[in-house]
C-alpha cells in the first residue's frame, strides 16, 4: 500500500496460517527494535519489546540480551518460555534482559487480548513518570489516551521478580498503557507494531506535559469527541507506519511505500 494512499481506517494484515503469521509479527518485531534504536531509545538497553508466539500463546518474543536495538534481526529474537528459559531460532539456549520477562510475562499472562507489549526508558516519557502524574488532555494526541491510561504508582523501578510485573498487570487493567512512576511508559497492543505506535505517540504526550505543565485540559466531552475520531481503524499499526517510513526510510528499497 503506497504511503499516499492509507486510509485512516486501514487495517494490519493478518494471516490465517500461524506459521506464516509467526514470520509477519516477528519482522514487525525486529523492525520495532530497530525503530526504538534510531530514535536513540534504549541505548544502554533499557527497555524491551515482546510479542505473542502465534503458535505457543503462553510463549514470548524478545530480542536476545546484547544487542543493539538500531540492528535486531529476526535471526536475534528468542522464544521465551512461561519459566523465563529463552531459546534461540536454532533452539539453543539464549541470555535475556531478565528485567523483560518479569514485567511482560505477567501481563501478557493478564492479558490475553493482546499481543505485544512494549517499555523503554526515553527523554521525556520518563522525566514525566517521575511526576506521577496522568496525562491530562491540554493537547490533540493527549485525547487518545483520554480514560485508556493507568498510573503504576509503586515506587519498584527494579523489577526483580514477576510480582513486580503482575502489580503492573494489574495497575494496568483494561487499558492500552501505563505509566510507571519514576521509571518510564509501557503500552501494549495487538501486535508490536500496534504496541510500538502507541508507544511513540505517547512519548510525544509526555513531551507537551513536560514542556506544558500548566496546560489547561479540554472538557471530557471534547476529549472523547476527538479520541474517537482520531483511533479509527488499527491506529497504532498505522503510526507506526509512518515512524518506520520517517526514521527508517532506508528499509523501504522502492522508496517510502506504506504498510
Amino acid at each position: 500500500m503506497n504511503a499516499r494512499n492509507l486510509a485512516a481506517d486501514a487495517a494490519e494484515p493478518f494471516e490465517a496460517d500461524p506459521h506464516v503469521e509467526r514470520a509477519r509479527l516477528l519482522e514487525d518485531l525486529a523492525q520495532a527494535y530497530r525503530l526504538f534504536g534510531t530514535l536513540r531509545w534504549g541505548e544502554l538497553g533499557d527497555g524491551h519489546i515482546t510479542c505473542r508466539d502465534p503458535l505457543r500463546s503462553d510463549h514470548m518474543w524478545l530480542l536476545r540480551y546484547g544487542v543493539s536495538f538500531e540492528w535486531a534481526t529476526v535471526d536475534d529474537l528468542v522464544l521465551v518460555a512461561p519459566d523465563g528459559t529463552a531459546v534461540d531460532r536454532d533452539g539453543r539456549v539464549a541470555p535475556i534482559n531478565n528485567s523483560a520477562y518479569n514485567i511482560h510475562h505477567p501481563i501478557h499472562e493478564a492479558r490475553p487480548d493482546i499481543g505485544a507489549v512494549a517499555h523503554t526508558h526515553t527523554q521525556w516519557g520518563t522525566p514525566f513518570s517521575a511526576e506521577r502524574r496522568m496525562i491530562e488532555p491540554t493537547n490533540q494526541e493527549a485525547t487518545c489516551f483520554f480514560e485508556d491510561h493507568s498510573l503504576f504508582d509503586d515506587g519498584e523501578v527494579q523489577v526483580r521478580s514477576t510480582d513486580g510485573g503482575k502489580r503492573i498487570a494489574a495497575a494496568l487493567g483494561d487499558c492500552r498503557a501505563a505509566i510507571l512512576a519514576n521509571h518510564g511508559l509501557l503500552t501494549v497492543g495487538a501486535s508490536p507494531a500496534d504496541a510500538v505506535g502507541w508507544f511513540v505517540l505517547m512519548e510525544r504526550v509526555a513531551e507537551v506535559q513536560m514542556k506544558a505543565p500548566n496546560g489547561i485540559p479540554i472538557s471530557a466531552e471534547a476529549a472523547r469527541t476527538a479520541q474517537d475520531d482520531l483511533t479509527q481503524g488499527d491506529f497504532g499499526w498505522i503510526l507506526f507506519g509512518w515512524a518506520t517510513r520517517r526514521h527508517l526510510a532506508h528499509e523501504f528499497a522502492s522508496g517510502p511505500s506504506g504498510r
